[in-house]
């Protein structure tokens, strides 16, 4: 899959800017302030219907009262994408060839991405979540199914929340009927996502060590464990979560907290058998990040069978020139990228083969390289 053509109007700092990608690599090069990783961002929405840091609102361009977005994917056909946000319905239109899209959902997994920011330092030094929202991204994008699971389980959580917070108002029957009925929904909906995960973190080890592996080498063993229900193994599931359900109800109830299930999950990062999370080095840290993107894009490439646009966002000025120039050579085996920078001259270990792009944005001027 390849986003041939991308335009923006009065998104960000681009009133209306028409690009032309290569399907190899393509360096967005600019200074700081000049709409970089707006492209980028603009090509997220296009993939996902949403920013991947911001709200609808914040992207349109100051005094404007609307933006638009469109882009081109080929693959074994041409589709076109237009997302249009108006500040005054405070709503957003996603087309497909100019056929609506109204739910979210529906587009998820169709154009794969993968995205490696700054800001993916949360993901192995930040809180659970961060990791649960990784695996759930991929997961997602490779699964419908695992999507829409996922969504029904968030329902559940939200109205067994409000029905747990009625009960610390006061007791009644019928509460205590309907929280039986989600608490049923929640252990089925939750066993689901945890065999799902269980399944997923078996197969994308392998790319993670891989991934690694092309990076920094053979010296250090990366691994991924998936924690959860307390440290239950997988023969005991349902009943462990029926059990840990139960013991926690009061608790529950007194908090008005759904204190069970895969959103309380964790994924524990080791490098040589010791926890990323505790003792890794900032290197580690971020070679482990960098790994994770690959091998998101390689699983998401297998199991879907569409090539995933790969989106870099200011990653090498963070590297050592020996990281740094080993994945740029990774890069290589990736197909379509894009990639932002400063300035060119600054990274002289990226290698430009002749069909790549340099793309320089100037005070809203583009010039090609």
């Amino acid at each position: 899959m390849i986003l041939s053509r991308l335009s923006l109007r009065n998104f960000r700092i681009h009133k209306n800017i028409n690009l032309t990608f290569s399907d190899t690599l393509n360096y967005i090069v600019g200074g700081n302030g000049q709409g970089k990783t707006s492209v980028l961002e603009a090509a997220y929405y296009l993939c996902t219907t949403k920013s991947f840091y911001a709200k609808d609102i914040e992207a349109v361009s100051f005094s404007d009262n609307d933006f638009e977005v469109n882009g081109f994917f080929n693959d074994i056909t041409e589709d076109k994408i237009r997302v249009f946000f108006s500040v005054q319905e405070n709503h957003k239109y996603y087309f497909q060839n100019e056929k609506l899209i109204s739910r979210s959902s529906q587009v998820i997994g169709k154009f794969p991405v993968v995205i490696l920011t700054p800001a993916d330092h949360a993901i192995t030094q930040g809180s659970p979540a961060e990791r649960r929202k990784l695996v759930d991204s991929v997961i997602s994008q490779a699964s419908s199914t695992y999507l829409n699971i996922l969504l029904d389980y968030n329902k559940t959580l939200k109205q067994r929340s409000v029905v747990l917070n009625r009960l610390r108002e006061g007791f009644s029957k019928s509460a205590v009927a309907e929280l039986d009925a989600w608490t049923e929904k929640l252990i089925e909906n939750g066993v689901e996502l945890i065999n799902y995960r269980n399944n997923f973190i078996k197969r994308f080890s392998t790319y993670i060590s891989e991934s690694y592996n092309k990076i920094i080498g053979n010296k250090e063993n990366p691994t991924i464990q998936y924690y959860f229900l307390d440290g239950c193994s997988e023969d005991e599931i349902v009943n462990t979560f029926k059990s840990l359900i139960e013991d926690k109800r009061n608790e529950e109830i007194r908090r008005s907290v759904n204190l069970v299930g895969p959103h309380r999950d964790d994924f524990i990062f080791t490098i040589n058998e010791i926890n990323l999370r505790t003792y890794g080095s900032q290197g580690q840290h971020k070679t482990f990040q960098t790994a994770l993107r690959f091998a998101e894009f390689f699983y998401l490439k297998d199991a879907s069978g569409k090539t995933p646009i790969f989106l870099l966002d200011d990653v090498f000025g963070e590297l050592d020139a020996y990281r740094a120039g080993k994945i740029s050579e990774y890069l290589k085996e990736v197909g379509q990228a894009f990639i932002t920078l400063t300035d060119f001259a600054d990274f002289s270990f990226l290698k430009k083969d002749e069909k790549d792009l340099i793309i320089k944005l100037d005070n809203g001027n583009i010039a090609y390289a």
